[in-house]
């Protein structure tokens, strides 16, 4: 494992702005393609995007080859999804839907080893092939791993600060999409914009990170400003759309 992504986790809960962009495409090859981009960390995202196990584990594979710090947006949050993200060798795990603290904890526990909680093997990536000692492997685990949930849910607003709390929570997540669909709201609206300030306040206040997806730069001052220090921006195929798009519009509109 490389420096990169052994200092992930301590970068992220040291607030050091952090920047990343979702992965929708099952493919290492395009993991291999954004490695070189310079981001921090690749987001693979298993809940909307066709990811299956062996899926993950080529992608996180690519990754891991090039020292790129990878997180999974599991699909459903469930100690096997989380188990099956880190023993791939994933950093850490995004998980979506969190609403409770009880919830925090469990996924915190499903995350590390110890009674209860995480099943042992040596033998997975993440355990170097049966490479490090099970001290190590366990050690490194419980140090490098990032625990990043995601607040999208109405349900989820009341609960903000006793979430933050529990500890190993390493990032709280703004779902601004999802908050604004609940609301009934356009995301860009002012009521949405005041819960997502409101939920980073609280955050911070707890001395826990808090991230946001964006897809405009140009919000990132604001953002920052608020306590936001990692962003997640676009995905692989929103890229390519876009390019493909300007490329379109280019040639047919210039008269070629």
């Amino acid at each position: 494992m490389g420096s990169r992504i052994a200092n992930f986790r301590a970068r992220l809960t040291a607030g050091k702005q952090l920047s990343g962009t979702f992965l929708k495409t099952p493919s290492p090859i395009l993991c291999e393609v954004l490695a070189k981009a310079s981001l921090d960390v690749i987001c693979l995202d298993a809940e909307h995007a066709p990811f299956g196990r062996l899926e993950i584990d080529s992608c996180v594979a690519a990754l891991h080859a090039a020292d790129q710090p990878s997180l999974v947006r599991i699909a459903a949050c469930t100690p096997a999804d989380i188990r099956g993200a880190l023993d791939c060798g994933a950093t850490g795990v995004l998980v979506p839907h969190v609403n409770c603290a009880e919830q925090a904890r469990t996924i915190v526990a499903a995350a590390r080893f110890g009674e209860g909680g995480r099943g042992y093997s040596g033998t997975t990536r993440a355990g170097g092939y049966g490479g490090k000692s099970m001290r190590d492997h366990i050690a490194d685990s419980h140090a490098q791993t990032a625990i990043v949930v995601q607040i999208e849910d109405l349900a989820a607003l009341d609960s903000v600060a006793a979430i933050a709390a529990v500890p190993g929570i390493d990032c709280l997540f703004l779902g601004r999409v999802d908050l604004a669909v609940a609301m009934g709201k356009e995301p860009a609206a002012p009521e949405v914009d005041e819960v997502a300030r409101r939920v980073t306040a609280t955050a911070r206040q707890a001395r826990v990170a808090v991230g946001i997806y964006s897809a405009d730069l140009e919000e990132v001052p604001r953002w920052r400003a608020a306590g936001a220090s990692f962003f997640l921006f676009g995905s692989d195929q929103g890229f390519m759309l876009q390019q493909a798009q300007q490329l379109a519009t280019g040639f047919h509109g210039g008269g070629h």
